[in-house]
C-alpha cells in the first residue's frame, strides 16, 4: 500500500502534458480506460472563490456538431463513453449531447482531439 501512495505522490508531480502521456500510455499497456481510473482523484487543487472558475479541472465534453462521419463519430462515442452501440448513436442524434461529465482535464482534451480528428466538434464545459 506504500508503493501505491508513493505512486500516487509521484503523479501529482506530472505537467498535464506529462499525465497525458502517462494515461495513453496505460490505455495501451493494459487495454483499459482512463475515465474509470482517474475521475474519482481528479481535482486535486486548493480553491475558492473567483479563483477556481480559472483553475477548472473537470469538464463535462459536449457534442456540439457531428461532421461529414457520422458513423466514425458514433463509434468514437461508444469508445470514450463505455456506451453501446444503440446509445452511442442516440447520443449523436440528439446533437447537441453530453457525451461525459466531471471528465479530468488531460482526459477531455485528449477526446476532444479525437473528435476534432473525426471531423466532430465538442465544447468542454
Amino acid at each position: 500500500m506504500a508503493d501505491i501512495k508513493k505512486m500516487v505522490e509521484e503523479i501529482k508531480t506530472l505537467s498535464v502534458l506529462e499525465l497525458n502521456e502517462l494515461v495513453k500510455a496505460i490505455e495501451e499497456e493494459f487495454g483499459v480506460a482512463a475515465s474509470a481510473m482517474f475521475v474519482a482523484g481528479a481535482g486535486g487543487g486548493a480553491g475558492g472563490g473567483a479563483g477556481e472558475a480559472a483553475e477548472k479541472s473537470e469538464f463535462n465534453v459536449i457534442l456540439k456538431e457531428v461532421g461529414n462521419s457520422k458513423m466514425n463519430v458514433i463509434k468514437l462515442v461508444k469508445e470514450v463513453a463505455g456506451l453501446g452501440l444503440k446509445e452511442a448513436k442516440e447520443i449523436v442524434d440528439g446533437a447537441p449531447s453530453t457525451i461525459k461529465e466531471n471528465v479530468p482535464e488531460a482526459e477531455a482534451k485528449e477526446m476532444e482531439a479525437k473528435f476534432k480528428e473525426a471531423g466532430a466538434t465538442v465544447e468542454l464545459k
